[in-house]
């Protein structure tokens, strides 16, 4: 059995400005890892989110929503969740035309696919958490559930339920149909 090659954080910036705009990385503890092209679902579920998201941040004046957007979460950590929301309070410094962002989001939101294995999710939450993050929702389109983790514990929801969440904007409550996140219409 080989050991995995561990890179330090600039020699992974040098990986990814020499790779391929079509080939996505993450750097998990040093190790590189090669990210799966999302399917169709995976891409509309992740629009339909973050365009809910996108209306309800800009309406209320939160912040930022992103997708696709690297954040390094520790020293050799750099994640790229499917859909992230920056508060307004975390976007001192911030430079929208920078990457990787330093610090983790408000929320990061990973849309899971068939071929996402449990421990790697489980550990990809556990680094949003440890870096900051207030919460980290896991999508599964496949089982129409949306799981929400944060300091409190995990929750999930199920369609055709909505999804009602205070913990992320204080004082205000996104709602979510996730009947209609799950549509495969648009």
């Amino acid at each position: 059995m080989g050991t995995a090659t561990k890179l330090s954080f600039k020699e992974f910036q040098r990986l990814l400005e020499s790779a391929d705009d079509s080939v996505r990385y993450e750097l998990d503890e040093g190790e590189p890892v090669l990210t799966q092209s999302p399917t169709p679902r995976h891409n509309l579920v992740s629009f339909k989110l973050r365009r809910a998201l996108g209306i309800f941040v800009k309406m209320h004046d939160l912040g930022v929503v992103t997708t696709e957007v690297d954040f390094r979460l520790a020293g050799n950590v750099v994640r790229k969740p499917d859909v992230a929301f920056i508060a307004k309070d975390r976007m001192e410094g911030f430079d929208l035309d920078r990457t990787p962002v330093e610090g983790a989001p408000s929320l990061a939101v990973e849309v899971i696919s068939a071929g996402n294995l449990a421990q790697d999710t489980l550990k990809k939450v556990r680094q949003y958490l440890a870096a900051g993050s207030d919460a980290v929702w896991l999508v599964y389109p496949g089982l129409g559930v949306l799981e929400i983790h944060d300091r409190s514990g995990i929750r999930d929801v199920t369609a055709p339920a909505s999804l009602s969440d205070e913990s992320i904007f204080p004082g205000l409550k996104f709602t979510l149909s996730l009947t209609e996140m799950f549509d495969e219409g648009e």
